[in-house]
């Protein structure tokens, strides 16, 4: 079987990219097809892939302004010839679900969410913080790429979203279904960890308007609790203006100091409402519960009482009640642990390989235990 992976760019480090290097590692083999890439930020596990980049790598400063092109990007994956394979894995959040897949191929579309800027686009306005000139034109380019990206939605066979309610957004704009696999976490990385919970509460974050994490900060000097900030972004300054004595900003950490704060941490914050919030299983892994808001990928992910606790109005009042109800439960680590283990890359691997195994035909479809030798 002949398995091809088709990526939007790989100009970044991100949780997309984190899955990529998992389907890579399944299937070793897969050419990983794309618009751009910027090897020197490539996750190790994708150092040695077969990258194939499009000819848009050549356009002049792509590297830095990818976002100017946003309409040549259709171009690539409309015209992206992938025949001869016969499952077509698409890893996207915005164009690389339209590839057509060759006769008889299979195309499975692992989805993070339907393009942000298309169809979220006042919050992701205020999320990229974009001057006035590019708020003025950027609807226009809007409307048409937002016909393009229904016109394409019935090209994959099948959707697989990366939580509930991803997989609720699909079905609302595309009228598809999408089964969920949450995305992996790498649970090995924080099992060594212990000692025993400190004062002080954390935030994981990058540091946008959008994450709320004002709330925080408003909570935050109302119960003169310790709260360390992780993280960086645009609305750092606004956020230590507004922050009280007790609230410390770190900027940007290395792994180790970041592993040791969520082992010591009484509870990660969670404002945001994400479409899955990897940090929020960190925190598990470290044994650390959290106090998220009751939405978005939080709601796959927390179980109230157990691994952390839910707030349900987007108000600093509101969080710092959870915050008090948070401080008088007893939490227990391994269960909290064990939690988090059901969303490893062991169990990511397991569940995609179940979905591959009933989606391609029979007389196509990898040996069973040995699904990531791609050939």
């Amino acid at each position: 079987m002949r398995v091809a992976i088709v990526h939007d760019f790989l100009n970044q480090r991100g949780g997309a990219e984190r899955v990529l290097a998992v389907l890579h590692e399944m299937f070793p083999e897969a050419p990983i097809f794309t618009s751009v890439v910027d090897r020197e930020s490539l996750w190790p596990q994708l150092r040695s892939a077969d990258i194939r980049v499009s000819w848009m790598q050549r356009l002049p400063g792509i590297r830095r302004n990818f976002k100017r092109y946003l309409l040549l990007y259709p171009l690539v994956f409309e015209r992206l010839d992938l025949s001869g394979f016969d499952l077509i894995l698409s890893s996207s959040s915005a164009f690389a679900k339209a590839v057509r897949a060759p006769s008889g191929g299979t195309h499975v579309c692992y989805c993070y969410t339907p393009a942000r800027f298309l169809w979220s686009y006042d919050q992701y306005v205020e999320r990229e913080e974009f001057g006035r000139f590019v708020r003025a034109t950027l609807p226009w380019v809007i409307r048409a790429l937002r016909r393009w990206d229904l016109k394409t939605a019935d090209r994959p066979h099948q959707y697989v979203a990366i939580s509930s309610v991803v997989a609720e957004r699909i079905r609302r704009i595309y009228g598809r279904e999408a089964a969920v696999v949450p995305p992996p976490v790498d649970v090995e990385r924080f099992r060594h960890l212990s000692g025993e919970p400190g004062d002080c509460y954390l935030i994981l974050s990058r540091l946008n308007a959008y994450k709320r994490l004002h709330l925080a900060v408003e909570a935050f000097n109302q119960l003169r609790l310790p709260l360390i900030v992780v993280g960086e972004g645009p609305h750092r300054p606004v956020l230590e203006r507004m922050a009280g004595p007790t609230i410390r900003f770190l900027g940007h950490l290395d792994d180790g100091r970041v592993e040791r704060l969520l082992a010591e941490c009484r509870a990660l914050i969670f404002p945001g409402e994400e479409d899955f919030g990897i940090s929020v299983l960190e925190a598990n892994a470290a044994g650390r519960p959290v106090v998220a808001f009751r939405g978005g990928g939080a709601l796959d992910t927390v179980d109230p009482d157990v691994t952390g606790v839910f707030f349900t109005e987007p108000s600093a009042e509101s969080l710092a009640e959870a915050v008090f109800r948070s401080a008088r439960i007893s939490w227990d680590r391994g269960t909290i642990r064990r939690h988090a283990s059901q969303f490893d890359v062991a169990s990511f691997r397991d569940r995609m390989e179940h979905l591959l195994r009933n989606l391609v035909p029979a007389s196509r479809a990898p040996v069973p235990g040995r699904l990531g030798a791609a050939r």
